[in-house]
Formats: C-alpha cells, sequence, structure tokens
C-alpha cells in the first residue's frame, strides 16, 4: 500500500467516522472509520520509511573505476 491507497483509506474512513449516520445492526460505523483512518496513516508511515530506506541504499551494479 503507498500513497494513494492510504490517503484513500483516510478518506473513506473519516466520511464513515464524521458523515455517515446510518446504523447497521452489530456494526459500529464511526469505530470502523476511525479503524480505517488508522489504518491509512500506518500505511503511510510505513511507506515512508520503505522510501527511505531505498533511497539510502546503494546500487550494486555500478562498478567502481579502476
Amino acid at each position: 500500500m503507498y500513497f494513494g491507497g492510504s490517503i484513500a483509506l483516510i478518506a473513506i474512513g473519516a466520511i464513515l467516522a464524521f458523515a455517515v449516520e446510518d446504523r447497521l445492526d452489530g456494526v459500529d460505523l464511526t469505530t470502523v472509520g476511525y479503524i480505517c483512518m488508522a489504518a491509512g496513516a500506518l500505511g503511510i508511515v510505513l511507506s515512508l520509511i520503505v522510501s527511505g530506506q531505498r533511497s539510502r541504499s546503494t546500487r550494486r551494479d555500478e562498478v567502481p573505476p579502476r
């Protein structure tokens, strides 16, 4: 999951948590919205960590000059 999917999860979670007032038997939509927003935030943090590690790695196919 990268930035786009994480932002989509945050947006869907915010809609469920703050805008939807319907009720389903056995499902609290506000809680589901908060869980989606937390998963989206975690996805953004993990994407930043992975992309930071990738940019610091050295390329193995480069040959040093002789």
